[in-house]
């Protein structure tokens, strides 16, 4: 039987683990990130993969960097076969990529080349793309450098979110995850080189990256608010405060309105947005001392005045 070692942490990783559970591999250990303090109390918390492989019987192993001499005699203890790795957030030495005999197997979420790096989902969707999907590799020295396995295809909805797409991609990835080791450990896959002319890398998500400039057109603002939902949430100000923006819309709508002009206001008619190119309709916000709600909803009740200056703070 194949012994597998698992690294991940975040939700997107637990259906791979499930992947490789109810496909029979013996996994010998699942690395995950450190307890994290979390919520209003601050208290250490469990990562989904954590949580996961105890409630599915696994041995689990925290280590703050696992290229410490401690984590790689830890791997070196386990002889596994094959490591497979989603979302872990931690760069293996190659001295890790050389224990396993048949290397280590990376799910990655996007269509690589394209889109390496720690956030693949949301930089697709603040891009503009209208397709999405997830790649089997084996990792190699760099970041998601690897030669490529198999790839997995999907189209992303016209008011998608990252956090929507993210889940969607996981479930892909576990499915992926268990068609390739089936075929690479089988020798019916013949891993492909990547295309570095072809390859891009985009930085880490920031908060200040929610921000909205509402001199750009309106399609790429929708983009900014869908891509960064659920993190760091796009946001502008204006007097009453900060307005998070969970979702919007481009609407076509006439106006010489200057852009971050409430153009129109209410229950029906919705909370549309003048832009540099086009308008705006917000969709779903969360007003200054208000909850999450949908911005018609939030209008039955409170008032944003047509004319109010988003981005200004008067």
């Amino acid at each position: 039987m194949t012994r597998v070692v698992f690294m991940g942490t975040p939700e997107f990783a637990v259906p791979s683990l499930n992947a490789l559970l109810d496909a029979g591999y013996e996994v010998a250990g699942v690395f995950t990130q450190p307890d994290r303090p979390a919520g209003r109390g601050n208290r250490l918390t469990a990562c989904p993969v954590k949580v996961r492989a105890l409630e599915r019987g696994c041995e689990v192993f925290q280590f703050e960097k696992v290229k410490t001499p401690e984590g790689v005699a830890q791997l070196k203890a386990l002889q596994p076969d094959v490591i497979v790795t989603a979302a872990f957030g931690q760069i293996l030495t190659q001295e890790i990529l050389d224990i396993p005999r048949h290397g280590v197997v990376n799910v990655h979420a996007s269509l690589l080349p394209r889109h390496r790096g720690s956030a693949p989902i949301n930089w697709c969707i603040l891009q503009g793309e209208k397709t999405a999907g997830v790649t089997t590799m084996l990792t190699a020295r760099g970041i998601d450098t690897g030669d490529m396995l198999l790839k997995a295809e999907t189209e992303i909805g016209a008011l998608e979110t990252a956090g929507e797409l993210t889940v969607r991609l996981a479930d892909m990835g576990g499915k992926l995850l268990a068609e390739t080791l089936e075929k690479y450990l089988g020798g019916e896959i013949r891993p492909i080189p990547q295309d570095e002319a072809a390859s891009t890398y985009e930085p880490m998500l920031t908060r200040e990256m929610g921000e909205i400039d509402w001199t750009r057109p309106a399609e790429e603002i929708a983009c900014q608010v869908r891509g960064l939902n659920p993190w760091p949430c796009a946001y502008t100000d204006y007097a009453a405060g900060r307005l998070k923006v969970y979702l919007a819309q481009p609407v076509e709508a006439e106006t010489d309105a200057a852009p971050g002009t409430v153009i129109a206001s209410g229950a029906k008619a919705g909370l549309i947005v003048a832009c540099g190119a086009g308008c705006l309709e917000l969709l779903e916000i969360q007003a200054p001392n208000a909850r999450r709600m949908t911005a018609k909803a939030y209008l039955m009740g409170k008032k944003i005045e047509i004319g109010t200056r988003f981005g200004a703070v008067e």
